[in-house]
């Protein structure tokens, strides 16, 4: 938030702020950053974010009008992936189950093909169907997803922090810090 205020006008100042009040369940401070977002950086590439975070705040139909607004052909790949599936949670916080799994029926839908977007659309794919009592496509879906995810090396139990500090030496608190010397003005 403080970076927010110190540089309000700047794109992936907001776009930051507004991932992590997304990540952290804070949807209606996600939208307000989001909108900014893109009114700033004239970008529909956080589009998903702003549906599901419509959806996070109990608001299914402005969901889908938000989603409605935006040329889904002009997005990155990516983005059109992650734009039918909140579009698809969309229809099902509306009790629309067959137009949830129509929502993802998209190109990008082919389970003999692994990209990053793959196992999340799978699985998506995989509950949307299990919602519909159809538990043998829906396990099918679901095998796809984890070996689409096992292909990209993705495992998403594991998680990896490094320590970059890990080299420097332990500051002493108690000793006094030293300034470095004024450089002496060049001629």
């Amino acid at each position: 938030m403080a970076a927010s205020r110190r540089a309000g006008r700047v794109a992936v100042v907001r776009e930051s702020v507004a991932i992590t009040a997304y990540a952290m369940g804070d949807f209606a401070l996600a939208l307000r950053e989001l909108r900014t977002y893109r009114r700033i950086s004239g970008r529909d590439d956080q589009i998903a974010l702003i549906v599901d975070s419509e959806r996070g705040m109990g608001r299914p139909d402005r969901a889908l009008e938000e989603a409605r607004s935006v040329d889904r052909a002009a997005l990155p790949t990516a983005t059109r992936v992650a734009l039918a599936i909140a579009m698809s949670g969309a229809r099902l916080d509306r009790g629309e189950i067959e137009l949830a799994l129509g929502e993802l029926e998209i190109p990008e839908l082919n389970p003999d093909l692994a990209y990053e977007w793959s196992p999340a659309l799978f699985a998506a794919r995989a509950a949307v169907l299990d919602d519909l009592g159809r538990a043998e496509e829906a396990a099918f879906w679901q095998e796809r997803a984890d070996a689409a995810a096992a292909a990209l090396g993705l495992d998403e139990d594991e998680v990896v922090v490094e320590d970059l500090y890990e080299d420097l030496p332990e500051e002493d608190e108690s000793a006094p810090v030293e300034e470095a010397p004024a450089e002496e003005p060049s001629e």
